[in-house]
């Protein structure tokens, strides 16, 4: 392959022409010095194809098809490079080139997206692969190293894990539903005449006992089908509060009232692989992670005291989506 004609500091300095509006002005910066030589060499070749420049006195400016040239190509090339630079230093360095994570699905995850972004611009070419399970803890994702760093929602055996949040469950089921018709609040016998809607566990034995034996059950593979499922009044499920609070808000879903037990609650770890060997990346996700669910719980606890200084003047509060989905944190 033949080596380009014009080199990256070329592209670079003919760049500095434009930005500065001539040769002159773009000599005096210190990193163009080095190639100021060889600035009239480099537009001299670029000419030879096209013309790119018109020369006004000392000021040069660019034709139409120098200014095509300058603002989807030139521009274009050297962002890419210098994004490559970076991303050679990052991984010299020891920045990996790709993450694997497994996570709950009833962890937030407009949280989740929000902490994976905040890596992604701190390092922009580590790639990030993504395992959604139920019961993760109960797969081998960490054991057979298919996953660097998780969420679940308990330790596996011979892994170190640290709390990171609990999340509350409601029993909810479509206002219309015979269990809300009852007026009274609920037994695990009324519960058992009617549909249960569950998601099932990701591994593959799936030897988790159900949390309560019913006429019917219908059991599926994602937390969004169930939800779905109990908004369209086919059955009642437990569901993170969190997921479900557009719902609640709108009316398609509306919590059942337990004689006992009415509420839930599920506790999740964040979990290294190998927290000693892991790199600079995997922990400073850890560490976004952290921040993150530390600063929204800190959020949801003002919330909480704000709704109730609310009820107790007898205001009705308004909240933003945000703000309402933070409070189940």
């Amino acid at each position: 392959m033949a080596a380009p004609r014009i080199t990256l500091d070329q592209w670079r300095a003919l760049l500095a022409v434009v930005d500065e509006g001539g040769y002159a002005r773009a000599a005096k910066s210190p990193a163009q010095e080095p190639v100021f030589g060889d600035l009239r060499r480099a537009a001299a070749r670029v000419a030879a194809r096209v013309k790119a420049f018109k020369i006004e006195g000392r000021k040069a400016s660019l034709t139409p098809t120098g200014d095509l040239l300058y603002r989807r190509r030139a521009r274009y090339l050297l962002d890419e490079a210098t994004g490559l630079e970076q991303s050679v230093k990052r991984l010299s360095a020891g920045w990996e080139a790709e993450i694997r994570m497994a996570v709950e699905v009833i962890f937030p995850t407009w949280l989740l997206l929000e902490c994976l972004d905040r890596l992604s611009k701190e390092s922009p070419h580590t790639r990030i692969e993504l395992i959604e399970s139920v019961l993760g803890h109960r797969t081998d994702a960490l054991a057979q190293g298919l996953a660097d760093l998780a969420i679940f929602g308990s330790v596996p055996p011979g892994f170190l894990g640290e709390p990171l949040m609990r999340l509350r469950f409601v029993l909810a089921a479509h206002p219309d539903h015979p269990l809300h018709r009852l007026g009274r609040k609920l037994t695990m016998r009324d519960l058992r005449m009617h549909r249960h809607l569950v998601v099932r566990e990701s591994s593959p034995e799936r030897a988790s006992a159900a949390s309560m034996e019913t006429a019917q059950r219908w059991t599926v593979s994602h937390l969004a089908t169930s939800i779905e499922a109990a908004r369209s009044g086919y059955g009642f499920a437990w569901l993170p509060e969190e997921r479900i609070r557009e719902e609640l808000e709108a009316g398609t879903l509306k919590p059942l009232l337990l004689r006992e037990g009415g509420e839930r609650y599920a506790d999740l770890y964040l979990i290294f692989a190998d927290r000693e060997h892991a790199g600079p990346a995997t922990l400073r996700l850890a560490e976004i992670i952290r921040e993150a669910v530390s600063s929204e719980c800190k959020r949801s606890a003002v919330v909480v005291q704000t709704r109730g200084r609310r009820r107790k003047s007898g205001s009705t509060p308004v909240t933003s989506t945000k703000a309402a989905l933070r409070s189940s944190l």
